[in-house]
């Protein structure tokens, strides 16, 4: 059992179009008008798709706490300036970036809890 969790607590969910490189359980950013795409690598990003349907539309979460994908160990909690990895997840931001609070990272798992 949990002792401590953050799951959806201030979750924001918008629903998208899905660009061809949307997918769900990655990071996206606005691609178009109305459309959400894979993030490249350095890029910023907007929130987490969590689903992307077979006819072009996601749902994103864009704001709140979000269990997001981080295999990179520079990534620890505390208010740290994030890019995307170019792989779906999050990394921590070689120069500027913004700054997001980290509540956890977990290295075995790749995961990392943001507050978007």
């Amino acid at each position: 059992m949990k002792k401590v969790s953050f799951e959806e607590i201030g979750a924001v969910v918008a629903t998208f179009l899905a660009g061809e490189n949307a997918k769900k359980g990655q990071m996206v950013n606005l691609s178009a008008a109305n459309t959400v795409d894979g993030c490249s690598a350095d890029g910023k990003f907007c929130g987490l798709a969590l689903d992307v349907t077979g006819d072009g539309v996601a749902s994103v979460q864009v704001c709140g706490f979000a269990q997001v994908p981080c295999n990179d160990a520079g990534v620890t909690p505390g208010w740290v300036a994030l890019a995307a990895d170019g792989t779906g997840g999050v990394k921590k931001a070689a120069s500027g970036g913004k700054e997001y609070l980290v509540v956890s990272a977990d290295a075995d798992a790749q995961t990392a809890v943001v507050l978007l």
